[in-house]
């Protein structure tokens, strides 16, 4: 494979049920992160990766996605109005951002069903899969550390983290071997979804950004449907690793799990610190607690 990735998909079809009751008119993918949508923060990771064409997979009841990365024009009319430049500015970034396309997941049958949503806009070339719940900060952005894998080596790469201990068995975990040159790469050879931690292959945890070559497009769509009827993304790729290199990359940066509540605090205080119109004085405060 050759060409340049170009495209990233963006399955955010999920009904968000672990943050109810705030998910039932709110999508998951749009909760506030400090003051930024989640999904508003891989795009903008996409974007520094050199993604030129985000395409969100949508389902019902997520339109507030679509208008968020859309223009306003009665709210820039009324901020330029009273003469709010900086908030203007905030307002319309949003919305010029990047080339955003929607496809529509219109039934709930799977992570490798949305991506095969996705067909028709990527066409036949490598693109990149992120998961709005995952949340990475790193420099370079993780995306851009896995494109660089891919470039180099030629084949899909999954990132990955070190996970020790039980925790594992919450992830779907690579088998293989580090690569001689660089150990952050993995040699996969497969992968076991969700063992359990004496069934673990290795201590490398997949987490939700993927380069992948188009194939595994024909590849899900010939994919059964496993439990609940859902089709598996790791289900194409095991089906991929017989035919192409697939490589996993233990990126450098911290990952936050933002589907998770207690994820979205520790996103939420880790952020905020680094906000430099207040980090100082939100460190302040959080010494000041009686803990």
């Amino acid at each position: 494979m050759s060409k340049r990735v170009r495209k990233a998909v963006f399955p955010a079809a999920g009904l968000g049920t672990r943050f109810l009751p705030a998910t039932k008119v709110i999508p998951k993918e749009m909760l506030a992160l400090v003051d930024k949508p989640i999904i508003q923060y891989g795009v903008e990771e996409a974007i520094a990766s050199g993604i030129e064409h985000i395409i969100i997979i949508t389902g019902r009841g997520k339109g507030a996605m679509e208008d968020h990365f859309d223009h306003s024009f009665e709210l820039d009319a009324m901020l330029e109005k009273r003469g709010k430049r900086d908030l203007l500015a905030v307002s319309r970034n949003a919305a010029s951002l990047a080339r955003i396309s929607y496809a529509r997941q219109k039934e709930p049958l799977g992570l490798g069903h949305a991506v095969l949503c996705a067909k028709e806009l990527v066409g036949d070339e490598p693109f990149a899969v992120i998961l709005p719940d995952d949340v990475i900060d790193a420099q370079p952005p993780c995306l851009k550390q896995l494109i660089g894998v891919f470039e180099e080596k030629g084949g899909s790469v999954l990132a990955t983290m070190t996970i020790e201990g039980p925790g594992i068995s919450a992830y779907g975990v690579l088998a293989g071997s580090q690569d001689r040159k660089n150990p952050r790469i993995y040699n996969c050879t497969g992968m076991v979804e969700k063992p359990k931690l004496e069934d673990a292959p290795s201590k490398q945890a997949i987490i939700g950004r993927y380069v992948l070559s188009p194939r595994v497009f024909e590849l899900l769509e010939q994919t059964k449907p496993g439990a609940g009827g859902e089709i598996q993304l790791t289900d194409g790729i095991k089906a991929l690793l017989k035919e192409e290199k697939v490589f996993g990359y233990t990126f450098a940066g911290k990952r936050y799990d933002a589907g998770d509540k207690f994820g979205m605090l520790q996103a939420t205080v880790e952020f905020a610190l680094k906000r430099p119109e207040f980090g100082e004085r939100f460190r302040s405060y959080l010494k000041g607690l009686n803990l």
